[in-house]
């Protein structure tokens, strides 16, 4: 398997969260066609890409609808990070990461996924999502949040038990 169908299969397996559907939708978005021609290869690839991340956002639908409405209807408390002075271990593995990904619920892990990782617009990843610009930020943010928590909590930060939540600052909640 090439770098790119490697990655393509990587982005649909956090996406969907099931390495068989995963794979299955990789095996019905990629074409064997001749690389001959840089050009056609790029445009190949770049198809292929998106009709990969489509055959996902499809067989997710269902989930990531709920997890949306699950989203809208939640309220300001969010899950406690590590402060400042934390910071990644350099040596933190793909396996980790992927692990603290999917730990994450479906539509704030989409959303990661695409602004964070594919660097997409917000528009795009709204398009991708069928929500609203704003829903997709919060879902972000909360993303985010719990990846750094996850990634934090698998290096050995532990949380003062008396504290599950934070509530946002004024200017987070802005």
């Amino acid at each position: 398997m090439d770098r790119h169908a490697a990655d393509l299969n990587w982005l649909t397996f956090l996406l969907v969260g099931d390495r068989e559907r995963s794979i299955e939708i990789l095996a019905e978005t990629m074409d064997a066609g001749d690389d001959a021609n840089p050009f056609l290869a790029r445009q190949r690839v770049g198809w292929s890409r998106r009709v990969a991340i489509a055959g996902a956002m499809a067989s997710i639908r269902q989930d990531l609808a709920e997890s949306a409405r699950a989203l809208e209807s939640s309220g300001a408390e969010q899950r406690a990070v590590p402060g400042r002075g934390w910071s990644l271990d350099p040596n933190t593995t793909r396996l980790e990461l992927e692990r603290a990904l999917l730990r994450i619920d479906v539509f704030p892990r989409a959303a990661v996924l695409f602004l964070t990782f594919e660097r997409m617009a917000i528009a795009e990843a709204a398009a991708l999502l069928d929500a609203p610009h704003d829903l997709v930020r919060k879902a972000h943010a909360i993303g985010l949040r719990e990846l750094t928590a996850n990634l934090a909590e698998m290096q050995g930060w532990r949380l003062n038990k008396s504290r599950l939540f934070v509530s946002p600052s004024p200017v987070e909640a802005a």
